[in-house]
């Protein structure tokens, strides 16, 4: 179980998100949630859990939008990237790999 900003910087509002999700993180203990600030105006978020084996890609996400929709509008806003993997699908994936290895925003 582990909830991680991985942003350069501490950013309160990528710790807002991680806080949200805390109900997600309970309900899963399995689960490594991960974010981090990827520009000014974008926040990337990954969810690995195994949990999500056997479930169709579409209908892993409900249950993640009903906790982000608690979030502030200015908050909410930055979210451009949630990846919602299997640990398996994680390994392969190249959303996943570019989220390890992310290319530097241009702004």
């Amino acid at each position: 179980m582990a909830r991680i900003d991985k942003s350069d910087k501490p950013d309160v509002q990528v710790q807002q998100v991680l806080d949200i999700l805390m109900a997600y993180e309970q309900a899963h203990p399995k689960v490594q949630i991960e974010g981090y600030r990827h520009s000014p105006v974008s926040i990337r978020l990954r969810i690995i859990d195994s949990d999500f084996q056997g479930v169709d890609r579409l209908d892993r996400e409900p249950e993640i939008w009903k906790l982000l929709n608690q979030l502030p509008e200015e908050v909410f806003v930055n979210i451009t990237m949630l990846l919602l993997l299997t640990p398996n699908e994680a390994s392969y994936s190249l959303a996943s790999q570019e989220f390890d290895h992310p290319l530097l925003s241009p702004l």
